[in-house]
């Protein structure tokens, strides 16, 4: 005899709705990355910080996962047309890319997160495939810290046939920030 586990419910939020929220995914968010002891209060503070500043944007959507209480979200904006978006992360950005981004035609996913114990369920698949359904833009990309490439996040967009993108520069290895994208990365 297996044991049940509890199903695990998806809807979208409202920018409103996201920032009433607020609490409950900084929660997730430590939950999820579990970061160095005594670190919490930091890793809550600037996921706050940066969850603040991506739900001002233009277009931000975000999709949660509740079994029953939050056990995973995704949420993202399209990108600002002056490209200050890609300065924060050490890849070779294409014409075709900058095209793209100048034109608003890029969505950043900011974080896609799934507790530990809901993980390899399909949570994130179907949080990630909620969020972009309603997307009619070109291409997506996620920039990645080196606590979400540990999680396995790299590999999850691998698996979902994203590409990493080049390097630029010698020292942007050291930095072990990545970027991923889906749609023209040519």
């Amino acid at each position: 005899m297996g044991i049940r586990m509890a199903e695990v419910y998806l809807r979208r939020l409202t920018r409103w709705q996201a920032e009433q929220q607020r609490e409950a995914v900084a929660n997730l968010y430590v939950a999820t990355y579990r970061g160095a002891a005594g670190s919490e209060y930091r890793d809550r503070t600037g996921f706050l910080r940066r969850f603040e500043q991506d739900v001002r944007h233009d277009g931000f959507d975000m999709a949660v996962a509740d079994s029953p209480g939050l056990v995973g979200c995704a949420y993202g904006h399209p990108l600002e047309p002056d490209g200050s978006w890609w300065a924060g992360f050490p890849v070779e950005v294409t014409p075709q890319t900058e095209e793209l981004t100048a034109s608003g035609r890029v969505f950043a996913l900011s974080e896609i997160m799934v507790l530990p114990d809901q993980r390899r369920r399909g949570v994130a698949t179907r949080l990630g495939a909620l969020l972009l359904s309603r997307l009619s833009l070109d291409m997506v990309v996620a920039g990645l810290t080196e606590e979400a490439t540990a999680a396995g996040v790299g590999e999850l967009f691998r698996a979902w046939g994203w590409k990493e993108l080049p390097l630029a520069g010698a020292g942007a290895q050291a930095s072990g920030r990545t970027v991923w994208a889906r749609g023209p990365v040519r």
